[in-house]
């Protein structure tokens, strides 16, 4: 984790920079979610910009969110962290007498950077949670269906296997969907996400075949369970996740598969879409054009649509969704707004 040594030094007379903070949090950590670098972010933002009253501390927080927010092209899994913590900033700040003498903001502002760092440390330790409530879900001689590239359910599969007793003992198996779209201009030759839990999960010993999105509907007949991750979780249960999900959950359901959801709490997102076309970003799925608006097109190329689809996201419907394993335990997607109330910290 960076600290706001790190985030500091050598920046005196420059303005700390959210965006490019928040980035390159992600950039230093490649198991850090959109949600918890966005929080850490703005944790290092107090440390580096002392305010020394509450309405200074709070328009600060208001005016990095924003700029964060607008910044980047999909923010809806940040979205998550930030207002978690604004949430948590407001309770916090609605009760200074309880964190020391009556207009000490300083040791307000104390208690807030030391729970914010609390609070990352204890989201970073969400998905052997989760491992733990979900490897129950992985049967003996079953086949899990997944797809994308998610962090938590890759955890949650090498838990499982290593609870089988590893390589000499396999007794599950995984059809892994793998996205054509790499969404990669820079390298043209990047491999499609999730192979990297391709690889962890056949050196456990753990039998895996790749298919094609287009192959889904097919080898849905072959798998026990379809286990998913998540870019956010919305108010109504639904999930907001990678371009695709939403489509094998709609197959799970004709075939009668169990579709689960693992996803940590934080990123509970204070969000109620209706369908696909009611989240609150903008993207180019569908993209209408004739030859004439290919020729105006200063460099025409495929390589950008292909961007885009593998930035893309769905929604997906709480009505296809049997259980969001969670790092506050198993939910049905009714109980996701009552878990949206609590607050963490």
């Amino acid at each position: 984790m960076a600290t706001a040594k790190d985030a500091s030094a050598g920046s005196a007379n420059k303005p700390f920079d959210i965006v490019a903070t928040y980035n390159n949090l992600l950039r230093s950590d490649p198991d850090l979610t959109m949600p918890i670098a966005a929080i850490e972010a703005l944790v290092l933002l107090l440390t580096h910009s002392p305010s020394s009253t509450i309405s200074e501390t709070l328009d600060l927080l208001e005016k990095s969110t924003a700029d964060l927010k607008k910044a980047i092209p999909n923010p809806i899994g940040l979205s998550a962290g930030t207002d978690l913590f604004q949430r948590y900033l407001i309770t916090t700040l609605q009760r200074p007498g309880q964190l020391g003498p009556a207009g000490d903001f300083n040791a307000i502002r104390a208690h807030l950077l030391s729970n914010g760092r609390l609070f990352i440390r204890r989201a970073k330790e969400s998905r052997d949670k989760i491992a733990t409530f979900g490897r129950g879900f992985v049967r003996d001689g079953s086949t899990v269906l997944t797809n994308g590239g998610s962090r938590v359910v890759a955890s949650l599969l090498q838990h499982a296997a290593g609870e089988k007793g590893g390589p000499s003992a396999v007794r599950f198996r995984v059809i892994y969907v793998l996205s054509s779209a790499k969404g990669n201009l820079e390298n043209h030759h990047a491999e499609p996400e999730g192979m990297e839990t391709v690889r962890a999960l056949r050196a456990a010993g753990v039998p895996v075949a790749t298919i094609p999105e287009s192959a889904v509907a097919y080898s849905l007949g072959k798998a026990d369970v379809v286990i998913v991750g998540a870019e956010g979780v919305v108010e109504n249960g639904g999930i907001v996740s990678r371009l695709g999900t939403y489509q094998i959950g709609l197959l799970a359901k004709a075939m009668g598969k169990p579709f689960y959801v693992v996803a940590e709490s934080h990123k509970f997102v204070r969000l109620y879409p209706l369908g696909q076309y009611d989240l609150p970003i903008e993207q180019h799925v569908i993209d209408f054009k004739t030859d004439e608006d290919l020729t105006d097109e200063a460099h025409p190329s495929d390589c950008t649509d292909k961007a885009v689809l593998g930035e893309a996201v769905d929604f997906t419907p709480p009505h296809l969704i049997s259980a969001l394993i969670t790092d506050s335990g198993v939910l049905t997607p009714s109980a996701v707004s009552e878990e949206l109330i609590k607050i963490w910290f």
